[in-house]
């Protein structure tokens, strides 16, 4: 057997392994191993130098580093209780219009999305928040839910994102620069969650009730106590887009900013600082060793030559760049019902990412790069919320279990909706994303 037929065997392996619920880092690993073992035709001792430069080269990789310093900034944010504050502030303002508190919901994932990077984070934390509340004014329990599996999506599309950072790596791409690239699309997202609730609730008036507004003056007041959340951002990601700070030197200052912010507001002890740094450590191995499986599987699929191939291939064929792309973003929706962000982007684009290059779309290769890893980040967390496995349903699901969960499948088809007209208006629009990048 060739060592192409090798890499395109290697496939359905994988995807048994994952369909048998092994993890998706132990799987790429093993096929990894496998593929590395039987192309070099049996001879243990390259796979066995293999992993001992591979190991050492990816994790002493010092844009890694940013990945730990991301997490433990939104384990502080997480557990300190900004996102009362968030919440609190948006509802004040849009809590009594039509499905306002809904909508609040939504600017709160938002504004939390912008110092955590993670979407379950996101969903879970915002919805112990805003979740009684909405139950509260007399929102639907399918409607309720359904906004913060969506709301939390923004968690890691706006940035920082610890999904853009991996990219990033791996599509050896400027971090800033996507930073700043998802920055303009994840606003999108949000305006575009909204316009979704103000349509839902007059096509079902019944899922949303009302609430009385509030001074002008107490506005302000819940605003000022978000000042933490705004510093922070500010400091994190406009010292990065100024050039004041590297990306990896910003996730630190952040993540110190916003513990300093946590033990100033007096939410900060030593049960939560325990808590923050031994969920960090247990979400950072995670990953790593994701990505080492990733690394391993990569380099195999590599010396197959399958990623070459496929680049060849296609462009023989003919198709349009545009028809490629969105064969691309379709696979994409697919999966990212059935397996994390994290591991279909490790996965698929040193497969994908190979194709998209070799096609012509009238930009620099630069710009398409990064156009490209806005759309698959966006695709991707398209299908958390993509019945029937969609991965943040089940998180709010099960901080809800008197909500059926066919009530928040036709809820949140509403949003994906919205998603889906989104993805079309970026892919015909590629300035929207690119027109805040330097050049």
């Amino acid at each position: 057997m060739s060592n192409l037929e090798l890499g395109f065997w290697s496939f359905p392996v994988l995807l048994i392994m994952v369909f048998l619920r092994a993890p998706i880092g132990l799987a790429m690993l093993l096929c990894g191993f496998g593929g590395w073992y039987m192309a070099m035709g049996g001879n243990p001792t390259p796979l066995l130098a293999k992993l001992k430069s591979e190991t050492y080269t990816t994790f002493s990789s010092y844009s890694l580093s940013i990945i730990p310093m991301f997490l433990l900034m939104g384990q502080f944010a997480t557990l300190s209780g900004m996102s009362q504050s968030l919440f609190k502030a948006a509802e004040n303002f849009l809590g009594h219009r039509r499905g306002g508190v809904a909508m609040a919901s939504v600017g709160a994932c938002a504004g939390f999305g912008a110092i955590c990077g993670s979407s379950l984070a996101t969903a879970a934390t915002m919805s112990k928040v805003a979740l009684p509340e909405l139950k509260r004014y007399g929102y639907s329990g399918g409607f309720s839910t359904a906004t913060l599996a969506a709301g939390g999506t923004l968690g890691i599309l706006i940035p920082p994102s610890v999904i853009l950072v991996i990219y990033a790596i791996l599509t050896e791409q400027n971090i800033a620069k996507l930073f700043l690239a998802a920055f303009v699309p994840g606003i999108l997202a949000a305006i575009g969650y909204m316009l979704t609730i103000s349509i839902y609730v007059r096509l079902h008036p019944d899922a949303a009730g009302t609430r009385e507004a509030v001074p002008m003056t107490e506005r302000f007041r819940a605003l000022a106590g978000c000042w933490p959340v705004l510093s922070i951002f500010v400091i994190v990601v406009g010292g990065i887009y100024a050039g004041w700070f590297t990306p990896t030197e910003g996730s630190a200052i952040g993540a110190a900013a916003t513990g300093i912010a946590a033990l100033l507001s007096g939410s900060l002890n030593w049960k939560v600082l325990g808590e923050s740094l031994t969920g960090t450590a247990r979400t950072t191995a995670m990953i790593f060793f994701i990505v080492l499986g990733a690394g391993f599987y990569n380099g195999f699929l590599a010396l197959s030559g399958v990623p070459q191939f496929m680049a060849g291939w296609v462009v023989e064929q003919g198709y349009s760049p545009i028809f490629v792309l969105c064969v691309i973003l379709g696979f994409y929706l697919i999966f990212g019902c059935l397996m994390d962000s994290l591991s279909m982007i490790l996965l698929t684009v040193p497969i994908f990412f190979p194709v998209i290059m070799a096609m012509d779309f009238g930009m620099s290769s630069e710009h398409v790069a990064i156009w490209f890893g806005i759309l698959v980040l966006i695709v991707v967390e398209v299908g958390l919320i993509t019945p029937p496995v969609g991965m943040n349903l089940f998180i709010i699901n099960s901080m809800d279990r008197e909500t059926p969960m066919t009530e928040t499948y036709k809820a949140v088809m509403y949003f994906v909706g919205s998603d889906i007209v989104r993805v079309i208006i970026l892919v015909a629009f590629p300035a929207i994303t690119l027109f805040l990048l330097p050049g």
